[in-house]
């Protein structure tokens, strides 16, 4: 996708976007430039200072696609709590324009590859579309989505990653990871079919997810789509793994009232709830007192030839085996090309649908989260919603990897991702997550992914990137970062730069773009011109430096010896040049004619 145009017309603004604030991603003119001589995917890198409002653009765009998606998704399946939720959503009202790669299907003789979509909220009323190709149409949103127009109007998914605590661009994603949940759960009480995959488009790829991203991508790129992993953190091959899938939980007696028909007119006992629904069963211990259990596992288990989420884990395995004083499943796989190809038979041959597979197993982790809760998340607009969500043992949790072990340039033994500095972690998790997706028409939106990096790998970053999202011509992606790095902005050209600024007084944020050419432009020119800070020593040596100008500007003291006092105390910096000279000039001029 590519997005063109953002307007705030909610009365109440959205955090620090005031009612009325616009932002054009792209002029018509640049976007004919990239239409005509498409160029090498580039990122939208917001930059400005600390609290800015870089993260507020993000947090729009992630709100208002969470919007379309509950209304999207309400179509299939969506917990009452957000059946009529409209009047909660936030921006109420907004217009939003973006270009589409039309699906072939689509795709007319001669006809265009972008479709221009707009949509957009009135105050109070629903959510309007138009997709504008050869043909066009105008339609509210529940008319689109009962059309199965959904493919060609919105993004195969919306990506979000924080490196930070940003619980307000986390905050819609968190949510819809519960309607995922909820989604099979129900199934489960109600013995109904379930995809075996998230249904959600949106997805928050936090550090929880960082294990499965890995797997995923060695276990299915050739050697050339991980030159990313090698260049920097010299990872070469997945050596073994552990998969641990906990089948059953303890159901208190009450709970079971939950799976009972939805008849009224039929009275079921405890042992007839147990009785109609396979995921359930009884079990009398030796004092004679009853427990029921439930099999979480039960709609995606399957048996040897099915295609179901467990029996493919199953058949990939090397050794598998149950542990049935507890009911847990393990799966241990020594990775060589013949487990490899298994993961390859079992899951379409691509490391997206297996990280599906994962998503969900992952996402029963939340089992435990209490229905009073989950309706608190669900009505939140809190700032500290993860911090109510309580973190399981790992001997509670129904899915864990353990034993996660790769080979590593310069290291004779095998590693284990645990090892790794946060550094490797992070540029792990924001390269690998963007070769998961590569193929995908897909908006990412990352806050600041390379807090941890070292110089080096922040001026690599773009690189890498583009290295991992190199456009086929068959997708589009449109990524924005915010970040404080000026390097990223030394790799980008000025129309993808936004410069973010607030005002102090009214909070409110502005963008523009820089007014010089960024890419190729000096560290020091992007530190003083895009981020105001004119100096290129920290401050500590900033006012060692301030002391010795000083004494200069006193006199009274041996120019020779000062200057041998400036070259002891201070390294080299264009500064300290500075002051030596103009203490050398002194000779001609007089400090008080150098100084003024």
């Amino acid at each position: 996708m590519k997005l063109l145009r953002l307007k705030i017309t909610d009365p109440a603004g959205f955090r620090s976007l005031p009612f009325g604030f616009e932002h054009h991603f792209r002029t018509e003119w640049s976007l004919q430039d990239e239409l005509t001589e498409p160029e090498a995917f580039a990122p939208f890198v917001c930059a400005g200072s600390n609290g800015s409002g870089k993260s507020n653009l993000l947090e729009a765009l992630a709100s208002i696609f969470f919007q379309l998606e509950i209304l999207r998704v309400r179509r299939s399946f969506l917990p009452e709590l957000l059946q009529n939720a409209d009047q909660g959503f936030f921006p109420a009202a907004f217009e939003l324009d973006y270009l589409m790669r039309v699906p072939p299907e689509y795709i007319r003789p001669d006809g265009p590859e972008w479709a221009r979509v707009a949509v957009w909220k009135a105050p109070g009323e629903s959510v309007r579309f138009q997709w504008a190709n050869q043909s066009a149409f105008d339609t509210d949103v529940y008319e689109a989505f009962k059309g199965g127009h959904a493919d060609i109007l919105l993004p195969q998914y919306v990506l979000g990653y924080s490196s930070g605590e940003n619980e307000i661009l986390s905050l819609p994603f968190f949510k819809l990871r519960f309607v995922q949940f909820d989604e099979y759960w129900n199934s489960l009480h109600r013995q109904l079919s379930y995809p075996g995959h998230p249904d959600t488009r949106l997805a928050y790829l936090d550090n929880g997810f960082s294990q499965a991203i890995l797997l995923c991508n060695l276990l299915f790129q050739d050697h050339a789509t991980l030159q990313p992993f090698r260049e920097d953190i010299g990872i070469e091959a997945l050596r073994e793994f552990r998969i641990i899938l906990r089948r059953s939980i303890p159901i208190a007696p009450d709970q079971l009232a939950d799976f009972a028909s939805e008849d009224h007119n039929q009275r079921q006992s405890l042992d007839d709830i147990v009785a109609s629904n396979p995921a359930l069963r009884a079990e009398t211990d030796d004092a004679g007192d009853r427990h029921y259990r439930l099999n979480l596992m039960q709609l995606i288990e399957g048996d040897e030839k099915s295609s179901l989420i467990v029996s493919a884990l199953k058949r990939c395995a090397t050794l598998s085996y149950v542990d049935a004083a507890t009911d847990t499943l393990v799966l241990d796989y020594w990775v060589n090309d013949g487990v490899k190809q298994a993961f390859r038979e079992n899951f379409e041959g691509s490391p997206l649908a297996l990280f599906q597979a994962f998503q969900v197993l992952l996402t029963l982790n939340l089992y435990a989260v209490s229905d009073a809760l989950k309706a608190d998340l669900y009505r939140s607009t809190s700032h500290y919603v993860s911090e109510t969500v309580p973190t399981l043992a790992s001997d509670q949790r129904i899915m864990r990897f353990k034993f996660v072990r790769f080979s590593k340039q310069g290291v004779t033994r095998s590693m284990m991702l645990k090892e790794l500095s946060d550094g490797e972690h992070q540029l792990l998790h924001s390269l690998g997550l963007c070769l998961l997706f590569r193929g995908t028409n897909s908006l990412f939106l990352l806050d600041e992914p390379e807090t941890h990096f070292n110089p080096n790998w922040r001026a690599n970053f773009i690189t890498r990137l583009r290295q991992c999202l190199s456009d086929s011509g068959k997708v589009g992606q449109e990524m924005l970062i915010t970040t404080h790095s000026p390097f990223l902005i030394s790799d980008s050209k000025p129309e993808k730069v936004l410069v973010f600024e607030k005002d102090r007084e009214s909070g409110l944020v502005t963008i523009s773009r820089p007014d010089y050419n960024t890419l190729g432009a000096s560290i020091n020119k992007i530190t003083m011109t895009t981020f105001g800070k004119r100096e290129t020593i920290g401050g500590h040596a900033q006012e060692l430096l301030g002391e010795l100008r000083a004494r200069f500007e006193q006199g009274g003291e041996s120019k020779e010896e000062l200057i041998a006092k400036i070259q002891k105390q201070l390294g080299d910096s264009v500064e300290k040049v500075l002051l030596i000279q103009a203490i050398l000039a002194s000779d001609q001029t007089g400090p008080e004619e150098v100084t003024a």
